[in-house]
């Protein structure tokens, strides 16, 4: 039965940071000394799968729930506490974890009688910077989406000096963390900021200026017309060349079919030239004497406008 004489208080609810521990304080009321007594901790109801148990002065590790098994013990509700001693039965939980998100009941009990308490706990993490994403559109417009994940419990998220009421759509990961993500429509310039957060003092916030970031569409429209002008402009000389070499191209035979004395030397044409000048020493004695003061001529480009070079001779230019 309840007895008068055995009160037990709890603090309503505590908070805790994901992978922390954290102190649920319990303690009886007036004080007494409670290592006689029978302490158990259990959640949501269940009474006979209690996470911890003390009982004839010791732990009933038995009955204990696995999960919590060498996460949790005694503690103490402030620094100046007696310990069970005094009646404190604070349960401390070590690394704190998502699913130790629920209630908890505080029973102690005597051969008078018992009585107990249910305390809140809630673990929270804070997740990443919120991630602004930007997509160019037409008519100066730009989507720009928000997004943040690894929160607990669910975050809220909220566009900064908007109007507009958007919702978000919010998903769990596989360790039971939350994401969250929104997008809206604006016009160039201005500037948009997002936050997301569990609460004023959780709250995680990025920014983006829109008329520091330039158009994609522009800058590859831009780079096209470069090279299209590059093209005309190379064709342009390419043409300019060809018509300057086929007007003047009588000036220039070293370019034509019939050139005879190229500057390669090859050893075809060398012996060309030989037997063109055996041919003229066969003439007879007036040449044979001539052929002792022969000398090989060699005409460059700035040859007189009435003599040119065909077939390998000298030949006069019809006036």
């Amino acid at each position: 039965m309840v007895s008068d004489n055995l009160v037990v208080l709890v603090k309503s609810t505590v908070s805790v940071h994901f992978g922390n521990d954290t102190m649920l304080p319990c303690w009886l009321n007036p004080p007494q000394n409670a290592e006689g007594l029978e302490v158990r901790w259990y959640r949501n109801g269940n009474f006979d799968s209690p996470i911890m148990l003390y009982r004839a002065k010791k732990f009933q590790n038995v009955s204990q729930e696995s999960s919590y098994r060498g996460r949790i013990s005694f503690g103490l509700k402030d620094s100046a506490s007696g310990g069970l001693k005094e009646g404190d039965v604070s349960l401390k939980l070590e690394n704190a974890r998502l699913q130790d998100v629920g209630d908890y009941s505080c029973y102690v009990s005597s051969d008078q009688g018992y009585d107990s308490a249910t305390i809140s706990l809630s673990v929270t993490n804070t997740g990443t910077p919120p991630l602004l994403s930007v997509v160019w559109l037409e008519d100066n417009m730009v989507n720009v989406s928000c997004e943040s994940g690894g929160w607990y419990p669910e975050p809220s998220l909220r566009w900064m000096d908007q109007k507009q009421d958007l919702s978000a759509k919010k998903s769990n990961d596989s360790s039971g963390f939350m994401s969250v993500h929104s997008w809206l429509l604006v016009s160039r310039p201005s500037e948009v900021s997002c936050s997301v957060g569990t609460s004023d003092k959780d709250t995680k916030e990025a920014k983006v200026r829109l008329e520091n970031i330039s158009t994609p569409g522009k800058e590859s429209g831009s780079s096209a017309g470069g090279w299209v002008a590059f093209a005309l402009l190379l064709i342009a000389v390419l043409a300019g060349l060809g018509m300057f070499f086929f007007k003047n191209k009588h000036k220039y035979p070293i370019f034509g079919k019939s050139g005879c004395d190229q500057v390669d030397g090859r050893k075809d044409k060398e012996d060309d030239q030989t037997d063109e000048r055996q041919k003229l020493l066969q003439g007879g004695t007036q040449l044979t004497a001539f052929s002792k003061y022969y000398e090989n001529v060699t005409l460059d480009q700035t040859v007189h406008e009435y003599l040119k070079i065909k077939d390998c001779r000298l030949r006069d230019v019809p006036v």
